[in-house]
């Protein structure tokens, strides 16, 4: 990888950092066209996209068997790691959830209530790499929220992952459906005459599926539309290279389209990066699919003259991970407002919030980090405001209900106030009026 300055950056260059999308423009229609044939033809077209698009003849679509067999299987070890992750995400989450309240203020009671989405699909990759960690990462938040049915899809093959079946049954789907990419997303938006309709669609998964989360977003909801992982690292002068180094390959053997960027404040630094990163790829597998993510547009190793450009820097690019790998982490944590999950110190690696600690890696990409954060329990729950007005209370606010609502031409508004406070001060003078028996 070249180093260049973040100061010589030129208009063009820092469109391609800051300005990165999903890539689905160019496949819109593909897709819309693939959501219409399931809506209409459902489990049939669900067959033929598994035999065109996977190479996979499925028979029984619905395989909730087939995972809870691969997790009575599956070597103690896997199953072992695959529940200490279950634990830690669901500790972290649990933490999340939220109690309904109430408060009383001049003769109002407020509050806010919340209840879970009663039906939520949640899609977990396959293909060119087995994602049980996205299982647990999707499934787990909505159990912790109170989802009464989850239901998972999954890309076909002719051995399902047994490490990803085992891990959706492990964080507790109801439904597990052998679907995947743009077909899933429409089957589980609109229902086919085996995959039930849900009324949120949540999960990561490449263009297609993105696409396809946006093609449906008017008739179910959606979490977000993710586009290729992402990294950023800032490091200062303490930063080891080869920790930085390895971090960037991490995320560049996800996809070709991944972005992957350092900033460091030490040109020594960065030139030992860039130098670590390109000996470490010819050791990897998926090294093809690791030195197309290098060379992407915005993919590179920078230098900033100081650590306020890094920041600056980091914060406009708004990275899905964000790894602070310098001395004060904390300060520069501070100065930072746009990531999706930040990673502090040196052995912090994304790939320990990737599987592990327990915070969530469906992360915003694309810069939405600037306005959004990860999936969380939030996202499977709504919440409801209460109100009550007593006679009292609602006189009080009476004189601003009727002036706002008139301003608005909205008459009737103003008379629903009007006439609750006529009726109250008619029974008030009929009371006063009454005689006293004695």
């Amino acid at each position: 990888m070249n180093v260049q300055r973040v100061a010589d950056l030129g208009p063009d260059e820092r469109t391609a950092l800051f300005e990165r999308d999903a890539g689905i423009g160019a496949i819109r229609e593909d897709v819309r066209e693939i959501v219409e044939r399931v809506r209409e033809e459902g489990d049939v077209a669900l067959r033929a996209y598994a035999s065109e698009f996977d190479g996979v003849e499925v028979g029984n679509i619905d395989v909730t068997d087939e995972a809870e067999r691969a997790h009575d299987e599956l070597d103690d070890d896997l199953r072992g790691a695959i529940e200490t992750a279950a634990d830690n995400v669901r500790s972290f989450h649990e933490r999340q959830r939220r109690d309904d309240w109430r408060i009383e203020v001049d003769g109002r009671e407020l509050g806010r209530r919340f209840r879970p989405i009663e039906r939520v699909g949640v899609y977990v990759p396959g293909g060119s790499a087995a994602y049980p960690s996205s299982a647990l990462m999707g499934i787990v938040p909505a159990r912790v929220a109170g989802v009464e049915h989850v239901a998972v899809a999954t890309p076909p093959a002719e051995r399902m992952n047994p490490v990803t079946l085992a891990a959706i049954h492990e964080a507790g789907a109801d439904a597990v459906y052998a679907t995947g990419g743009a077909q899933a997303i429409a089957a589980l938006a609109y229902g086919t005459e085996t995959v039930d309709r849900v009324h949120k669609v949540v999960g990561p998964g490449n263009r297609w599926v993105t696409a396809a989360k946006a093609a449906v977003r008017d008739d179910v909801a959606i979490d977000t539309l993710a586009g290729p992982s992402e990294v950023l690292v800032v490091a200062d002068g303490t930063a080891d290279p080869t920790f930085v180094a390895a971090d960037l390959l991490a995320q560049a053997e996800h996809d070709e389209r991944a972005s992957v960027v350092a900033v460091a404040t030490d040109e020594e630094v960065a030139s030992a990066i860039a130098s670590a990163v390109d000996r470490a790829a010819a050791d990897r597998e998926r090294e093809a699919t690791i030195r197309a993510a290098l060379g992407h547009d915005a993919s590179g190793v920078f230098t900033a003259r100081s650590m306020s450009e890094a920041i600056a820097f980091a914060d406009s690019y708004a990275p899905e991970h964000l790894s602070i790998q310098a001395e004060d982490d904390e300060a520069i944590l501070d100065r930072i407002d746009s990531a999706g999950s930040v990673f502090l110190g040196p052995y912090t690696p994304v790939a320990a919030g990737d599987y592990a600690t327990g915070t969530n890696h469906v992360l915003p990409t694309g810069g939405w980090a600037r306005v959004s954060g990860g999936l969380s329990v939030d996202d499977f729950v709504r919440a409801t405001t209460v109100q009550r007005c007593s006679a009292a209370g609602l006189d009080a606010l009476g004189e601003t209900i009727d002036t706002l609502a008139r301003a608005e031409g909205l008459e009737a508004h103003a008379e629903s106030v009007a006439v609750r406070l006529r009726e109250r001060d008619e029974r008030s003078t009929e009371d006063d009026q009454e005689p006293v028996r004695e």
